[in-house]
């Protein structure tokens, strides 16, 4: 099985040459999504989970990797369900996330530093408008407070 240090290199190899929209390095936002599952008492199958939230999603890594990767089932659950699906509603992928155990914990982390009033002062006021719109959904259909 792969460590996660190993997972963490290759989250870090992988979101390299990625930056956000505000221009930042992308693997900062994979950093704060790792450090508010710790944060949040997160297992170390959410923490590797957290590494590679948006590997498959940013098509970084295959869903062929995933399957095939050494890493136990349940890491590859909470990736999979972390994963939105080209052309999948926001109630679809909510429903994955509620019925896959850990993998709110890890959305709540990702919410709160996607909501980040400091990343999104960074951002044109209809982008800025358009995301905050969306993460509030989000919240509301996973159950989640307001940061």
């Amino acid at each position: 099985m792969l460590t996660l240090d190993q997972i963490e290199a290759i989250a870090r190899e992988g979101h390299a040459h990625q930056r956000d929209e505000g221009g930042h390095p992308y693997l900062e936002h994979v950093q704060a999504v790792v450090d508010g599952v710790r944060e949040r008492g997160g297992s170390d199958e959410q923490i590797a989970a957290a590494w590679l939230h948006d590997t498959i999603e940013d098509n970084v890594l295959s869903r062929e990797w995933l399957d095939s990767a050494q890493l136990p089932q349940e890491v590859k659950d909470l990736v999979d369900a972390m994963t939105k699906r080209p052309g999948e509603g926001d109630a679809s992928y909510t429903q994955r996330i509620l019925a896959t155990p850990g993998a709110r914990l890890i959305k709540e982390a990702d919410l709160a530093h996607n909501s980040d009033p400091d990343r999104l002062a960074l951002l044109d006021e209809p982008t800025r408008s358009q995301l905050g719109e969306k993460y509030t959904r989000m919240r509301r259909l996973l159950d989640l407070q307001e940061p």
